[in-house]
Formats: structure tokens, sequence, C-alpha cells
């Protein structure tokens, strides 16, 4: 087969070279049930046929015309299958996260006027259908899992006929790699959510970018959680299904330690808050060991602290730090499944502290950078490790060009920019100026193309002495504690810069156990005198590391902890600022009165 031009191409591109038992895989049953590239093929085709028979088509194969089928399931390997039957017969995917509230999912069907909708369980499925009335465009909904009076996804591959697979090719053969493929809102910490349209070329240009970015070698394993709906997680399916690694499962998040386990993956991708709970855990059962293994552990997690990338740091070093790989570090990677070469991490910053301790314990993180208007990769930290930098984003990928405009801006130009918004000329006309388009983020570039990302221009805050603060740096920092859990530094037209801090309650707990409070309940600990003095002296501690303008002067601390649940965090867990300033309003107002 020739260089694929269209993301459907997988599939074939897999049947040629390296057909496996399992491309893709979940949990049926408690059982791990695998696809093989063959019945993945039969059953895309299958789809692909039954979906043509509902009436699903390129139409005039513009943008506006193509019909949409939409998806809100968790991922499994009728997500992705369902992906490439649409593609493939000219239709458009929308995925749509589970987690989106009634109001914008009405928007976002009726937007794009979805003709099908895909969902998981009953629960979405009731979702949709209270909202059915409101959609005109909506015919049908079908759902994964089997659910009363709903109609089950097999009805859509019964529909299939020898006849109409044979209608497929000639459909799929008009596809071209220019021509959009899926259409994907972001729901952003903003406004109402924008369609980003991206094309074959726009996904497949950073896929193949991307691949020479991974550790090379054949059969590999992956284990896939983060939501597909995001483009971080689809592109690197892709990415697993062209270079042929398999692909499984979680089952959910609060699975991925046993799934860990019995997978034994050779990569995975997370976002840092995901890392930072690793962490915390692996912390937690050193802080329970006693005598020597306790020692060992801390003596072991000190090492870890001072290791440095692409530096010699002496034989003694060097020979500890071999040591403690076997006695400690070992048993890191065993809660890993034992086989992992690379995690990579984005969506959010991550800690550089946590970035290095892993790596010491030789577990390769590689930080990335992008947005679904990129496709998303901009740059990322290789798995060779002459191209990793602790503290950056890594280089540019190839073909992918970045400028920092005046502002500290950065621009991004390159196959991978998007089409443009769905619909919204005037808005991609804002964001893309000259091919250039706009990320919204400060960032810096070495002259050896690697690219730090230092704030959020949205975030940036100016206090009432105009004096300019960027919270990112500050509460990553102050993360570093194993007492804080989360933090959001304020003060936007203020005298000085707040902060209101999630503490971690089990270390806290822990703390409080070997201090003589015995009080478990969230509200009243964080009144606790002895438990404020400690943070007190924590943010001082910590202080000392930033300017005078950006010291946090006071502090409230929060009993909850921010979750997307709870509508404070996106569903990629980024940090909804204003939904936070609206909801501990009474606290931002303690710490200024």
């Amino acid at each position: 087969m020739k260089e694929p031009r269209r993301l459907f191409d997988c599939i074939e591109y897999n049947l040629e070279r390296n057909p496996l038992d399992d491309m893709l895989a979940g949990k049926e049953s408690g059982q791990w049930k695998k696809y093989s590239t063959a019945t993945v093929q039969e059953i895309v085709n299958k789809l692909a046929a039954g979906l043509m028979a509902l009436g699903i088509g390129p139409n005039d194969m513009t943008p506006e015309g193509r019909d949409k089928v939409a998806i809100l399931s968790k991922n499994r390997p009728e997500w992705v299958m369902l992906d490439l039957a649409v593609q493939q017969i000219g239709g458009i995917l929308t995925p749509i996260y589970p987690t989106i509230n009634v109001n914008e999912l009405e928007f976002v069907l009726s937007d794009a006027k979805v003709k099908t909708v895909f969902v998981n369980d009953e629960e979405l499925f009731l979702k949709v259908l209270s909202i059915k009335e409101k959609v005109p465009s909506l015919k049908d909904i079908f759902t994964f899992e089997h659910v009363p009076n709903a109609r089950y996804w097999k009805e859509v591959t019964d529909l299939s006929s020898p006849e109409l697979i044979d209608q497929i090719k000639p459909i799929a053969d008009k596809i071209d790699y220019e021509d959009l493929a899926t259409i994907i809102y972001t729901s952003g910490t903003t406004g109402t959510p924008k369609g980003v349209m991206l094309s074959h070329r726009n996904i497949l240009s950073n896929v193949m970018a991307c691949i020479p970015c991974f550790p090379p070698g054949d059969n590999m394993r992956s284990l896939s959680f983060l939501p597909l709906n995001h483009i971080f997680e689809r592109m690197v399916t892709y990415l697993y299904l062209f270079r042929g690694t398999s692909i499984y499962y979680a089952e959910s998040l609060e699975t991925i330690g046993d799934n860990l386990k019995e997978v034994r993956p050779h990569m995975f991708t997370t976002v840092p808050r995901l890392l930072e709970k690793v962490y915390d855990k692996i912390m937690q059962k050193g802080n329970e060991q006693t005598g020597i293994k306790k020692k060992l552990f801390f003596w072991a997690h000190r090492l870890a602290e001072k290791f440095e990338i692409n530096k010699g740091q002496g034989t003694l070093y060097n020979m500890q730090l071999s040591l403690a790989n076997k006695i400690v570090f070992s048993k890191w990677r065993e809660g890993l499944g034992n086989n992992i070469k690379c995690i990579v991490t984005g969506g959010a910053a991550c800690q550089v502290r946590l970035i290095r301790i892993f790596t010491a314990a030789g577990i390769t993180i590689m930080e990335g950078y992008g947005l679904t208007e990129t496709s998303p990769v901009i740059s990322v930290n290789r798995y060779e490790e002459e191209n990793r930098r602790f503290g950056t984003v890594g280089p540019l990928i190839d073909d992918v060009e970045v400028k920092i405009a005046e502002d500290g801006e950065i621009l991004c130009k390159g196959p991978n920019v998007m089409m443009g918004y769905y619909k919204r000329p005037d808005l991609t006309a804002q964001e893309i100026t000259n091919g250039w388009y706009h990320t919204g983020d400060i960032g810096t570039l070495s002259s050896d193309n690697f690219l730090k990302i230092t704030d959020r221009k949205k975030e940036l805050f100016k206090t009432s002495g105009g004096k300019y603060v960027a919270p990112l740096p500050v509460e990553n920092k102050l993360k570093e504690s194993p007492f804080i859990e989360q933090v959001m530094l304020i003060g936007a037209e203020r005298k000085f810069v707040g902060a209101l801090i999630v503490p971690s309650f089990p270390s806290l707990q822990d703390w409080c156990r070997k201090n003589g409070i015995a009080e478990t309940n969230h509200e009243k600990l964080i009144r606790e005198p002895k438990v404020v003095e400690l943070f007190k002296g924590l943010v001082e501690s910590f202080n000392k590391f930033f300017n005078h303008v950006e010291q946090v002067k006071k502090f409230e601390l929060l009993a909850n902890e921010w979750s997307v649940d709870t509508g404070e965090m996106t569903p990629k867990l980024s940090l909804k600022r204003k939904v936070v300033m609206e909801k501990y309003r009474d606290a931002i107002e303690r710490i200024y009165n």
C-alpha cells in the first residue's frame, strides 16, 4: 500500500504490514475481549454499510452537507470502529464529552445537525433522549450496552448486506487528504462550544510526525483511558493503529491500577493530574513503611530529586542510582506493569519535579504540547534522551513552525493547523492570521527549537499596583508540597496575590495523627489552628522562590477537591478559573477583607 492519505487507511496499512491478534481489546463481563485486525475490518465494514442503510453519507461533500454522527461514550473498541466506519462512507464523527451539560449537548447536536447518536449506556441514552424533541435533525439513538427500550448498536451491523459493502469503496475512494475528517467541539473554560474542523491531512500529518518520537519496536501494547473525544488520545490512537501497537481500554479511571498489572503496557498517555495521583500513592506507600525499608525509600527519592538529564553526574551518583533502581524503583515500575517504556503527558503543565523523579526511576516521561486546533501536537520531548529537556515541552515536531509574537504569545503554522471553526469564519479569522494560529499561550523558543510554556495569556492577571502575575509557575511550585492537592492564585485588580488551597487530605491526616489532632472532618480540619499554622509555614517556605509581586500573602483552605463532576475542572482536567472564583466568592472576600 502506498503512503496512507486518510485516517481510515490504518486498517489496510495494518493488515499488509503487521496484522495483530489484538488490534483493539476491551473488558466484557470481566474478561479481556480481543479484536484482531481482520475482525476490526469486518465489523467496521458492516457498521459502515448499516449506517449507509440509515441514510448516512457524504452528500455534496461540503462540511455542512456531510451527515454527522455523534458519540457520547467511554473509551471502548466500538468507539474506534464507529469512527473508522463513519469516515469511510463520508460521514463526519462528532465526539462529545459524556459529562457535557444538557444545554451544551442540545447546542452541539443542533449546531452540527447530527442525524444519529451512539451512546455508552442507559444514563447517556436518557440524557440524549431528554432533548431529542428539541433537535429536529436527530433520527436515531443507539447504545453500546443493552438498555431497555433502546436500540442496540448491533442493529446497525445487522442492516449491512454484501451489496451495501460493495458500495463503500467507491465512496471511500472519493475522500481525499485535504477533506474534513471530524468536528470536535471544545467546551474550553469560556463561552459556547466551538466546532474545530480537522481534516485527514491535519491529523495524519501529526500522526506521521509523531511516530519517530515514540520508542521503536513491534508488538507493543498500550493502555488507553484519557477520553477519546479529546484530540490528544484520538491522535495517539491513530498513531498506535498505523504503527501496529495494540490498544487495551481501561474499564474506568478507578481500575487503572489493576488494568496496568493485567495488560502490562509498554506505553500510555496521561494528564499531569493523574500522574500526580500515581506519585501521591507511591509516596503514601513509602510513608507507611518502617525501619530500614523507609530509610531506603527516602534515600532513593532524594537521589531522584537530584537527577539531571543529558549531564554526567559522576561515578558515585550513577552507582547509587543504579542501586536505588534495583531495590526501590523496580517496585514503582512493577506497579505500572513492569513493561513501561514511556508515558506521554499533555493537556496541562506537568511539574518538572515529577518528571525528574520518574525519569530517574527509569520511567521515561515525554511531555508534549498542543491544542485541539493544532491536531494537537506542536512539540514533544522524544523517547531518545538527547531530545528531552526538563522544564520544556520538547523540540518542535517535523513540518511545524513556531514563532513568538511581540507579547510573548506562541504562534503556530503547519499542516496540523485546523481548517477552521465550523460555520464560524468570523472566529476563524480572529484566531488565524496569514496561516499562523494564535495559541493563547505565552512561551519561549530556544535556538535549538525546544519550546517552553510560561503561561496562558488569558490567565495572566494584573494587581491593582499594575504588576502582571503569571499564576501557573507559582501554582505548580506550590503543588510540589505533599500537603497541597490543588491551588489557584487570585489577585486580579487586588493589592496583593492570594491563593485558594485544597489540602491533600491523606497527607494532612497522617500529619495530624502524628501531631495529636484527632479531627477527621475536612470542614473542621481546615480550621484547626495547628493546621493553619502548618500551611502558613509551607506558603512562606515557597515564597522565597517567587519575586515580591508573585508571593502569596494570604490564603484560604478549602474542604473539597475540585473535579469535573462538581464543575470546577474541564473534562481534560484543566481548572475553570471563573467557576472557582464564582463558587468561592466568600473565601476570596475573606482573603481581601
